[in-house]
């Protein structure tokens, strides 16, 4: 038992029960159903970092706005990271606008091969492979955190890191030469649904009988979450509208995207209400308070600007994830 895979035989035997498992279990997702490799780059890109449950509808939302990469290169900025808001790591949507204008530019062919990908603004080596051996068929290996996890522990390697180079090798080595991208969204689906970092189903797992750990295997420390305060003050008018401030082009984090103004201190009594946002291992409690337009502070001189928006107008903004979720809140009020 384990380690079988170690020659060509047990190899194949693997590739073929993993493959016959996937053929049964694997999730009906929306890009699943195509092998246009723009949109499955594109699900690629909104699936780094964020659940899967949570892009289903924000995919088909943005296919559908944007059903083609010279529609993408033909939108605003703007436009696209008002499809992207709610998402987070805004710098995904700013680079896959980006890249769908040089791909538009060289004349609207999705490169076909990781090499080809790789060139393009924002896709990295794990990007390029994926589209590639799933929309192209490339024989290339794809190792996200799923698939770093079902590797280590079938060949019994410590969790604590440092097995990058062999983990790349040894998923080179077993990717099916027949069904690259399936294989690679095998190997992923087992480590999302299977072979967890807690608990892993070792019962249902295709690929026990060739396991050296069988679950017996600890993950990388969780980082600890922080909490942090934060206040946002709430302008409205007859319309209703609110206002609504734009961050500064010049900084680094989500640049360009609307916001309610801050607040650095939000009593909380005199809070309208509390909301909770995570950002990463940042686990923030909101207070919103409602501020007449006068009583806030001058806009510093950073190139940013104010505006009056209507309500049910500024959720087809580029709005901060905190920002659409506090409108949200207040437009069920209004209504």
């Amino acid at each position: 038992m384990g380690k079988v895979w170690t020659n060509p035989e047990g190899a194949a035997g693997l590739r073929a029960a993993l493959l016959a498992w996937y053929d049964r279990h694997r999730r009906d997702l929306p890009w699943r159903r195509t092998r246009d490799p723009y949109a499955i780059w594109v699900s690629e890109i909104m699936l780094q970092q964020t659940r899967v449950a949570v892009v289903v509808d924000r995919w088909r939302e943005f296919m559908a706005c944007f059903p083609t990469v010279f529609a993408l290169a033909a939108a605003t900025e703007q436009d696209v990271l008002a499809l992207w808001s709610g998402l987070g790591y805004y710098r995904r949507a700013r680079m896959l606008h980006k890249a769908a204008q040089a791909v538009a530019t060289a004349g609207g062919a999705m490169p076909t091969t990781s090499a080809e990908l790789r060139k393009l603004p924002g896709v990295g080596s794990y990007t390029a492979a994926a589209v590639a051996s799933i929309a192209c068929g490339e024989r290339i290996a794809v190792v996200d955190g799923n698939v770093e996890r079902v590797l280590c522990r079938l060949a019994g390697w410590d969790a604590k890191g440092g097995h990058e180079r062999k983990v790349q090798e040894l998923a080179a080595r077993l990717v099916d030469e027949d069904r690259p991208g399936d294989f690679n969204e095998a190997m992923m689906e087992l480590g999302a649904i299977v072979c967890l970092p807690r608990n892993p189903q070792c019962l249902v797992c295709p690929l026990a009988g060739s396991c050296k750990t069988r679950g017996e295997h600890k993950t990388a420390v969780r980082i600890r979450s922080v909490v942090r305060e934060a206040g946002c003050a709430l302008c409205l008018r007859a319309g209703p509208c609110v206002l609504l401030e734009q961050r500064p082009s010049t900084i680094s984090v989500m640049p360009g995207l609307w916001e309610l103004p801050a607040l650095r201190d939000v009593p909380n009594g005199n809070a309208r209400m509390t909301v909770r946002h995570a950002i990463m291992n940042v686990n923030y409690v909101v207070r919103v308070r409602d501020v007449s337009e006068e009583d806030l502070p001058e806009l510093a001189a950073t190139g940013s600007e104010r505006r009056w928006v209507r309500v049910n107008e500024a959720m087809a903004m580029a709005l901060t994830g905190l920002a659409r979720k506090i409108l949200k809140r207040i437009g069920k009020g209004l209504g």
